[in-house]
């Protein structure tokens, strides 16, 4: 049975499209009224559409002597309501730890910012069947000790680091396996009403072929997409399908 939350298209562009590229592909989605799209490091073309603002990384502090970093006060200014926290290129090609993570998700959420907090597996730890033990232990030492007061103000997205950019795609089965753990963790450490509330998207290769398969699992509230929010006719295609 599908999810009866609000489902959620998430656009991760990662490093790629430059400020005419953004406008015209942020122009170009506004079309569904009914599904929130979190567009990911976009400039320009959404205040005056239904489309919502993200960015893809955030620094905990407030200020300071921290070259190259942005802190949650310069995010709202933008404004922007959401941010990509903990994705597996992050934990890779920076090292970051779930602390970082915990320090970052309690940071957006003092601010007024909603975290997408990224999670998954390798494929090695698949293969081994430790999948689940995993994720939840990420979401466990990603979360501990936030505090929120309603579902809204937080999102998780399971990708499957084997499935990122390969073309390899998670089954809805396995998704639906993953994001019902997630789920039963969620409840562990907010209690059954708010995580009924929060989000869990899919990531991994979605894309318009296979998004619906995905959104007809009940724990599975949307997708964090990459390669394919780059396209608009791919992305808005999702949408769509999401607003089904």
């Amino acid at each position: 049975m599908p999810s009866k939350r609000t489902r959620l298209i998430a656009g991760n562009w990662k490093m790629n499209n430059d400020l005419n590229e953004a406008k015209d592909l942020a122009q170009a989605l506004v079309a569904p009224p009914t599904v929130d799209l979190r567009v990911v490091s976009c400039k320009g073309g959404v205040k005056e559409s239904p489309i919502k603002l993200g960015a893809q990384n955030v620094y905990w502090e407030a200020s300071g002597a921290y070259t190259g970093e942005t802190s949650v006060a310069m995010l709202k200014s933008v404004p922007v309501e959401y941010c990509i926290i903990g994705h597996s290129e992050r934990r890779d090609c920076f090292k970051e730890t779930d602390e970082d993570e915990n320090k970052k998700a309690k940071a957006l959420i003092a601010g007024g910012i909603v975290p997408i907090f990224c999670c998954g597996e390798s494929l090695e730890t698949r293969e081994a069947g430790e999948h689940v033990a995993f994720v939840t232990a990420q979401i466990k030492a990603g979360l501990e000790g936030v505090e929120i007061s309603s579902g809204d103000q937080l999102v998780i997205a399971y990708e499957p680091i084997w499935a990122i950019g390969t073309g390899k795609t998670a089954t809805a089965d396995d998704a639906q396996e993953v994001c019902g753990a997630i789920r039963a963790t969620l409840v562990e450490i907010f209690g059954q009403e708010i995580a009924d509330g929060i989000r869990v998207l899919y990531g991994g290769s979605a894309k318009p072929e296979n998004i619906a398969g995905f959104l007809e699992k009940e724990d599975v509230d949307g997708a964090l997409v990459g390669g394919a929010s780059l396209k608009a006719d791919s992305f808005a295609a999702m949408v769509e399908k999401a607003g089904e």
